[in-house]
């Protein structure tokens, strides 16, 4: 009896498909882009006028931008090292920013969800379930440079960490300081947003994958480890909402960055809401 044999691969952009296919990764191609536009952009721009920094706001709170913390060089009282670092070469431009960003981005970029997001947006390989792709040849992620995606369990450890000390600005930004220097606690608008930036960053980061495999993944019976079993429910249940979380964390880490230097630049001013 002979065997059938497999359809012929569909030419690029042909589907049956009578919805709106495109739609998705249209709208993931522009939010995509637009994140990464206005990130660069401000990456780049860390001064006023080469003195006063944009991504700091201490007019009452201490706001940092997450695309700058932590500052390990930088233009802040928050640098741990001081200001650009004499090894850095003069030819180069200098941003608190690019000794940072890349963890972040890397955990992002090799992250399960937004490799199947992006390549549908940018690669259009494929382009959506049933529409038919530009490539011929399946290759997987086995080859270079792909195979690198699989690093992605070690940057989330950076990323938990990432969490801590965004949680940690978050703290600073409960405390205001009067004119003669001491502390008070209280809450801003600014507050909100830090505060609200660390928790949507570990709804995303400890809804990952890798996560879920550590702490119980890899067993073949969950039983045996009533723990582990606990744990991997948890972080499923995240799981579960990975996509949203992936989305809503990336809008408020640029928006936190966006509401800061609007503050630093004098542009709007932090609506206090009390302080002691």
């Amino acid at each position: 009896m002979a065997l059938s044999s497999l359809p012929a691969q569909r030419p690029f952009g042909v589907t049956t498909r009578t919805d709106a296919w495109w739609m998705q990764p249209l709208l993931v191609f522009l939010g995509f882009s637009a994140f990464i536009i206005y990130s660069t952009w401000a990456a780049f721009h860390p001064l006023a006028n080469g003195t006063c920094a944009y991504y700091y706001d201490g007019n009452g709170a201490d706001y940092l931008s997450p695309f700058f913390s932590p500052e390990i060089f930088g233009y802040t009282k928050h640098a741990w090292f001081g200001p650009k670092p004499g090894w850095w070469p003069g030819w180069l431009m200098f941003s608190p920013a690019f000794l940072v960003l890349w963890a972040p981005a890397g955990f992002r970029f090799t992250c399960y969800y937004y490799r199947g997001a992006y390549y549908k947006a940018f690669w259009a390989d494929p382009i959506n379930c049933a529409v038919g792709e530009s490539r011929k040849k399946f290759l997987g992620e086995r080859y270079f440079p792909l195979i690198l995606q699989n690093i992605h369990r070690y940057f989330f450890y950076l990323a938990a960490i990432f969490v801590l000390i965004l949680a940690y600005d978050g703290w600073q930004a409960l405390w205001f300081q009067d004119s003669a220097g001491g502390k008070h606690l209280g809450v801003g608008v600014g507050t909100l947003v830090m505060l609200l930036n660390p928790l949507f960053l570990g709804l995303y980061t400890f809804g990952c994958h890798s996560l879920r495999h550590l702490v119980g993944g890899f067993l073949d019976s969950k039983s045996k480890a009533p723990t582990c079993a606990k744990a991997y429910n948890c972080v499923s249940c995240l799981n579960s909402r990975h996509m949203m979380w992936a989305w809503v964390s990336l809008f408020w880490v640029g928006f936190t960055d966006l509401y800061i230097r609007l503050c630093a630049m004098g542009k709007i001013h932090d609506l206090v809401f009390f302080h002691f």
